[in-house]
């Protein structure tokens, strides 16, 4: 059997013939040998991840960054140490025509585009489709134009880290129809900003129709959206549908607005985990209608929050129907709705279960068909297994007693969906700030606009670094490969080898376990487990939790019994501080502490363990 030893066991590490030995590589191979003494071949696997940079350029560049001068040279840093950095996008002014298709089309700011214009169709399709990193970003666009339509079709579909931004898009713009189709579907961390869109707008149509479809984490916010629009209706079907982990932040949506007419159809349906907020929507408003339809239906946990919604408004009428009916639990918070409204009707049918509304206004609110949580209609949002686990991939926990021999069992997509990036140097690294107290000078370094994807980058690393590390768990972020060994040798001792799931091979397949081989004996072990973060460079979110086992095992297609893959396993003894909705109950049943759960190392993630 082998031992995949983060590289398939291939022997490295060894200094190239002829290469520098200043580059970073050969300083780090350096430190390798010094720290860890099992003696074992080093891991290719990690090793490849090493900073590119030569030795001349690691000079200028660790020179450049004690200066604080890395950011003028940000384009050429970016470019030679293999980070994720977004392209700087300066101002368009280019004139199209009253009619202007732009197909196959990317990385554009559109400044004061189509202001004034009359009649007309703009139309966007495949814009930006499949970029890794797309950056588009629409200004004062549509201005004060009248009957113009603009439509978005396949929009920056199967992108991968999008950053989009509307501000002032459509302002004062009378009649004419924006309209956004599978804008974003299939998107990984989408980050999507509508500032100040269609303000003061009069009778202009929006619609999202498959809006961020099947995406991954992300976020999305409507800040000032129709704000003191006149009879303007907003339509959103089938938005976040079926996605995972999206945030959604409407703010002044709809404020002192006359006549809205806003619906959200299957808004989050069947989604992973969906955070909606709504503040000071509607506010103001008068005679507006808002519907929600199948909001957040069939989908996993969630939470949303209404604050100052339709708070002093006139006529507004709102109808939540089949609100909310997720199958695990979710939070909806309401304050202040309603509250100081006037001749208003707010209605609630087959609402969900789990609701807070405080200081909401008493009258012209009624509620029909209530789940209460513990009312006997729990048992009408039964559903089958398969839906219960449709967020919960399958194969993506299991239990220990099936890592054995002639056990076939689903393999979970493992590859690894995050841009390719190189670590840097620890000379390099070490003088980067690293804080929330210094996020802005993060930003200057990266330059990272305000409410940008890199500053969301950055906010949540840090609120993954910063907090306090769980009970009996030891954690460290890790900017270089130099950090990660000494954080390892810490725990673990110099005696120590890193592992890795051979290949992605057979992901999404039913595979065969074949031979399996217990970590020190397959004894309760020490390990520490490093899962990568998203960041400008390679940053990694250490961790050895108590009360493991590691396991390694081929894996074998199930016919012709040929090796697939040969697979790292960890499994979680002590689940007691787990939460109850954790994704593994979810799949396995059971609760916290009452049963153990593993999972398989996924690519580019890795476990150190003691040497055998």
């Amino acid at each position: 059997m082998q031992v995949a030893l983060g590289g398939a066991g291939e022997e490295s590490g060894k200094p190239v013939a002829g290469e520098n030995p200043f580059t970073p590589r050969a300083s780090l191979l350096r430190y390798w040998n010094k720290q860890i003494g099992s003696g074992l071949p080093k891991s290719t696997f990690l090793l490849s991840k090493a900073s590119p940079l030569s030795a001349v350029e690691s000079a200028t560049f660790t020179k450049l960054a004690a200066q604080n001068a890395l950011s003028d040279n940000l384009p050429a840093f970016c470019k030679s140490a293999n980070l994720l950095c977004f392209p700087d996008l300066g101002q368009s002014l280019e004139k199209h025509d009253a009619s202007s298709n732009f197909a196959v089309y990317s990385n554009k700011n559109f400044t004061n585009y189509g202001t004034d214009g009359l009649g007309g169709t703009d139309a966007f399709t495949k814009y930006s489709e499949g970029v890794n990193l797309p950056v588009d970003a629409f200004k004062r666009y549509s201005r004060d134009s009248v009957g113009n339509n603009d439509k978005f079709d396949n929009y920056g579909r199967e992108g991968n880290v999008v950053d989009q931004s509307f501000s002032g898009y459509g302002a004062g713009a009378t009649g004419g129809s924006g309209e956004f189709k599978k804008y974003n579907e299939e998107v990984n961390v989408p980050n999507l900003r509508f500032n100040s869109y269609t303000d003061d707008g009069n009778g202009r149509q929006q619609s999202f129709t498959s809006y961020t479809n099947e995406t991954n984490s992300g976020d999305e916010s409507f800040s000032s959206y129709g704000k003191n629009g006149n009879g303007s209706p907003n339509e959103f079907t089938s938005y976040g549908s079926s996605s995972n982990v999206i945030g959604s932040t409407f703010t002044g949506y709809g404020e002192t607005g006359n006549a809205a007419n806003d619906t959200f159809k299957s808004y989050g349906f069947d989604g992973n985990v969906p955070e909606n907020n709504f503040k000071k929507y509607g506010d103001g408003g008068n005679a507006g209608t808002d519907t929600f339809i199948s909001y957040r239906d069939q989908s996993n946990v969630g939470d949303d929050s209404f604050k100052s919604y339709a708070k002093n408004s006139n006529s507004a009428e709102v109808d939540f129907v089949n609100y909310g009916k997720s199958f695990n639990e979710g939070t909806d918070t309401f304050a202040g709705y309603g509250k100081g409204a006037t001749n208003h009707k707010i209605n609630f049918k087959i609402y969900g279960v789990n609701n807070t509304f405080t200081d909401y206004a008493k009258k012209g609110i009624s509620f029909s068909r209530y789940t209460n949580k513990s009312s006997e209609t729990m048992t009408s949002m039964a559903v089958s297994g398969s839906s219960v686990n449709r967020w919960v991939e399958p194969g993506k926990f299991f239990r220990e007693s099936m890592l054995k021999k002639g056990t076939v069992m689903p393999m979970p997509d493992i590859r690894d969906k995050m841009p390719k990036r190189s670590f840097l140097p620890r000379t390099i690294s070490s003088k980067f700030p690293f804080s929330t107290s210094k996020l802005e000078e993060m930003k200057k370094i990266f330059h990272a606009a305000d409410n940008s994807s890199m500053e969301h980058m950055f906010t949540e690393a840090l609120d993954d670094c910063e907090r306090a590390p769980s009970k009996g768990e030891t954690k460290r972020c890790v900017p270089s490969i130099e950090d990660m060994i000494d954080f390892a040798t810490t725990v673990l001792g110099r005696n120590v080898v890193v592992r890795t799931t051979q290949s992605v091979e057979g992901s999404k397949q039913n595979l065969m376990i074949g031979s399996v081989k217990g970590i020190n004996g397959g004894q309760v072990t020490k390990s520490v487990s490093c899962h990568q973060s998203l960041f400008p460079y390679l940053l990694y979110y250490c961790h050895s939790v108590p009360k493991v086992r590691v396991y390694e095992a081929d894996l074998l297609d199930p016919k012709t019994k040929a090796n697939v893959n040969h697979g790292v396993a960890i499994c979680h003894l002590d689940t007691s501080d787990w939460s109850a909705g954790h994704g593994a109950f979810v799949a396995l049943g059971s609760g916290p502490g009452r049963i153990e759960v593993c999972h398989w190392i996924f690519e580019n993630d890795m476990t150190w363990t003691i040497a055998d």
